[in-house]
């Protein structure tokens, strides 16, 4: 725990320790029931702040994570988050796991190397991403996807930022942001018909949060990584 205090700065305490009142409060509030989605929101808390740091760690527990939110997705018949998070972020944030295995800063497997796209690199990227679009478009639509173009939108944003995880980019914090957006958008919708979805659309405002200080991070971590070359 004392190891754990050092490493994580004072606000990156504060961060994450606001963050998990936050849930728990409005778990409380909005739902008391679905302790899958409660334990679901405090990983994610716990995994955006390791990856904020650069940790591998975090990359493992966004497996878990994965996970947990197909299954609440699907719940809500939310068939394009459940396919993005079990077919797409959970695979994808194995690869990246290894790939910052691979790749740590001057052997400290406790931060990973932080990597700049090449200019021809971005282009096949955007590429990459409107195919995914496209086809999981017309997959959602064949599973009749509550809210379809969000719903759409959200796989745009999440292949984003899982490509550039996996890429070791610091922009993956902001396609992550981007995601949570759009996010907090799909379940203020649900929570329309159930209120106990609040919880969920808190959720993802202190991940929005999270992420942003997690951009802030990395590129901190770049400037200071290319200084100490």
């Amino acid at each position: 725990m004392k190891r754990l205090l050092n490493y994580f700065t004072k606000f990156e305490i504060g961060l994450w320790s606001s963050s998990v009142l936050l849930i728990l409060v409005s778990f409380c509030i909005f739902d008391r029931e679905n302790y899958m989605t409660l334990i679901a929101s405090l990983i994610g808390a716990t995994f955006l702040i390791f990856n904020a740091k650069g940790n591998p760690i975090g990359q493992l527990l966004t497996m878990v994570f994965g996970l947990l939110y197909g299954i609440i997705s699907y719940g809500f018949a939310y068939y394009g988050e459940m396919i993005t998070y079990l077919g797409m972020t959970f695979p994808m944030a194995f690869f990246a796991l290894v790939s910052w295995l691979r790749n740590p800063y001057k052997d400290n497997k406790a931060e990973v190397k932080v990597n700049r796209l090449s200019k021809k690199e971005i282009p096949f990227m955007i590429a990459l991403t409107l195919v995914v679009t496209v086809i999981f478009y017309f997959v959602l639509r064949y599973f009749n996807t509550a809210n379809l173009l969000p719903s759409t939108i959200s796989v745009t944003t999440s292949f984003l930022a899982v490509y550039l995880t996996f890429r070791r980019s610091p922009y993956f914090a902001l396609a992550y942001a981007m995601n949570d957006v759009v996010l907090i958008v799909l379940w203020i919708l649900a929570s329309i018909t159930d209120i106990s979805y609040l919880s969920v659309v808190i959720c993802f405002v202190v991940f929005f949060v999270n992420d942003m200080y997690g951009f802030i991070s990395w590129k901190r971590m770049e400037k200071r990584q290319k200084l100490n070359m």
